[in-house]
């Protein structure tokens, strides 16, 4: 049935008689939504960040949900309705937010704005003055070196170009790789473009090309011909002193990290993060950052922000949800939410008056910080887009300097780019509204459509693998697959009796040791091919009671054939907790991603499946 148009929120709402029965639909009125819908970029602020937040707001059952870490998909919600309250996300520049400017917040007037330092907010002031979005604390990207085998081989560590050049080359002397990098990644392309020229992208005329760029009233965004075409020269210069090859040009990331780990590499390009991740004593490394070496000696360290955040405008409507989500964003830049966010101690502030502790692998910075040589990254799509393309073809040798800067410019400017072409279309919508009675019916028609797919008698997935309503209009093959989440997300098929598939039931919905649990009601699992009656036990404290299955009441003995989708490092969580192992003596992995044979599924010809009432809660 069609749903009414409205936004992920934790409904109070009247819904007709639900039957414990996969075959029961939802009904929905009309009524406002009071709660806040908090998009996420990414799973990972499940485990910590999210936990925090609601923590801090005991009356109030934010219904959080994983969106994408691309602009495109809140265009696509935006241009259709569903605009979300709270919207996070990474990669991000004002050039592809410029979409969304009317129906965001200004938040440039707020106490939240004036909390940052105006040089890094000014980064994202619109042409008017206005503020949408503003930067959380800052992720830093250079070169990480195993300081143990330099060392090992009397190396001094680089303190400048000329000396990072020499170790390189001194390394090839004893058959060690003295820098590479993940090239295969679009980041990695893009991030080291721009760090080995940061003194030249900052320079008067580097920050007026900037500007113009992101500015939404400028219509040619050719690169400039005074900076950019140096920026290629050292890029190409960087290659050439780093003797990266052919090959070098398609290294994914584990390869990096086995050779790194393994001593076979001295440097790395990388984050805090994986900094602090690949030091390890026990296997030689002795990981420290450095910064991104420039010429006559200055250095810099590129940055960008763990997220963005902006609210919609539509919260202006309404004091009382305005005034949760103006909490809920002040609560997320303040000292205590930027430490709860950096867990690992590996990001900086933008914030004035806020003290982050770095991990001491990140003690070689601080000079660098302490001077505010940070530079912020510009992070287009079509940046990333370019940069993958033209630093790969730089390295295998396909272009020079002048060819790279010829090819970025022309992608830029979007001569070869063709409008998103309509994959499929759906008749129905369904709203990703949770009700007590029945569920989430966006999430139950995917759920139930992804259960045909995989031909399976029951399926499983955590709220957070679906990433909001299905709208009755035509998708691209992009959205398509972001209705899955996360990217990696995959599907686990196996045969059990329905005493094992009781006890997985139950881990879902009340969680389990070192895995994610419930944070409210709308955060419960989903389910399709089974119904549960579900009980609150304490404060935001669930535990599954009865299970109809489709068949009818679960049998202990029958055997079931049962799906569960998650990406692996929460699948095995859940695995170790129900099954005593890795799972892998219950399911079987399948060989797709779930968001590649979704989109397969749905471009095939096959429908949306209708939603049924999976859970009941008590």
């Amino acid at each position: 049935m069609k749903g009414r148009i409205c936004f992920v929120l934790l409904p109070v709402m009247a819904v007709f008689s639900v039957l414990l029965s996969a075959a029961c639909t939802f009904g929905f009125n009309s009524n406002r939504q009071d709660n806040i819908t908090v998009y996420l970029w990414d799973s990972r602020l499940l485990d910590n960040y999210a936990p925090y937040i609601q923590s801090h707001f005991p009356d109030d059952d934010i219904q959080f949900a994983v969106g994408n870490n691309d602009l495109d998909f809140y265009q696509f919600l935006k241009d259709n309705g569903r605009l979300p309250d709270i919207i996070t996300n990474r990669r991000f520049s004002l050039h592809d937010a410029k979409g969304l400017q009317d129906q965001l917040m200004d938040l440039s007037g707020t106490e939240a704005a004036a909390s940052f330092y105006d040089t890094y907010l000014d980064d994202y002031r619109n042409s008017d003055g206005t503020v949408n979005w503003l930067p959380l604390c800052g992720e830093v990207d250079g070169i990480i070196a195993n300081r143990a085998l330099f060392d090992r081989y009397g190396i001094p560590l680089p303190t400048d170009y000329d000396s990072f050049v020499s170790a390189c080359r001194q390394f090839e002397k004893y058959g060690i790789r003295g820098f590479i990098s993940d090239f295969t990644y679009d980041y990695t392309c893009m991030e080291l473009l721009q760090g080995v020229s940061i003194p030249e992208l900052l320079s008067f005329k580097g920050k007026m090309w900037r500007a113009s760029y992101e500015s939404p009233d400028v219509t040619d965004k050719d690169l400039d011909d005074k900076v950019w075409p140096g920026v290629f020269r050292n890029m190409e210069k960087f290659i050439a002193d780093t003797g990266l090859t052919y090959e070098d040009a398609q290294t994914g990331y584990d390869e990096v990290y086995e050779m790194f780990r393994q001593g076979e590499a001295a440097m790395i390009r990388g984050t805090g993060e994986i900094a602090i991740d690949y030091d390890d004593d026990s296997n030689g490394v002795d990981c420290v950052m450095l910064p991104y070496f420039g010429k006559d000696g200055e250095s810099w360290l590129l940055t960008y922000p763990s997220f963005h955040v902006a609210l919609n405008k539509d919260l202006e409507k309404d004091p009382e949800r305005r005034e949760l989500a103006a909490s809920i964003l002040k609560l997320m830049i303040s000292e205590e939410g930027q430490n709860a966010l950096a867990e690992k101690h590996d990001v900086i502030p933008y914030v004035k008056d806020v003290d982050l502790e770095l991990s001491e692998v990140l003690d070689n910075l601080v000079p660098y910080i302490r001077a505010n040589h940070l530079y912020i990254r510009l992070a287009s799509n079509e940046f990333f887009e370019a940069s993958r393309d033209v630093v790969q073809k730089m390295i295998t040798g396909e272009y020079n300097a002048g060819a790279a800067y010829e090819e970025f410019n022309r992608q830029i400017r979007g001569e070869d780019r063709q409008d998103d072409t309509e994959a499929a279309s759906f008749d129905e919508a369904f709203e990703y509204v949770f009700s007590p009675q029945g569920g989430n019916p966006a999430s139950s028609a995917i759920a139930n459509s992804l259960r045909q797919m995989l031909d399976a008698d029951v399926l499983i997935s955590p709220y957070y693998n679906f990433t909001g309503p299905v709208i009755d209009t035509g998708y691209s093959e992009k959205m398509l697959g972001y209705m899955i989440m996360p990217n990696d997300c995959r599907s686990y098929l196996g045969e059990m009796t329905g005493g094992e598939l009781r006890k997985l039931v139950k881990a879902a919905v009340s969680g389990y040791e070192d895995g994610l649990k419930p944070l409210n009601k709308a955060c419960l699992p989903v389910f399709s091919g089974i119904s549960v009656k579900v009980k609150e036990t304490g404060n935001r404290e669930f535990e599954a009671e009865d299970i109809v299955t489709n068949r009818g009441a679960l049998n202990e003995k029958e055997v079931y054939t049962v799906a569960y989708i998650d990406n692996q490092k929460y699948y095995l969580q859940m695995a170790h907790e129900v099954f005593g192992n890795d799972g892998t003596g219950v399911f079987q992995l399948q060989d797709e991603y779930v968001r590649d044979a979704w989109t397969g599924y749905i471009r095939e010809g096959n429908g949306i499946e209708e939603p049924s009432g999976y859970i009941t809660l008590q």
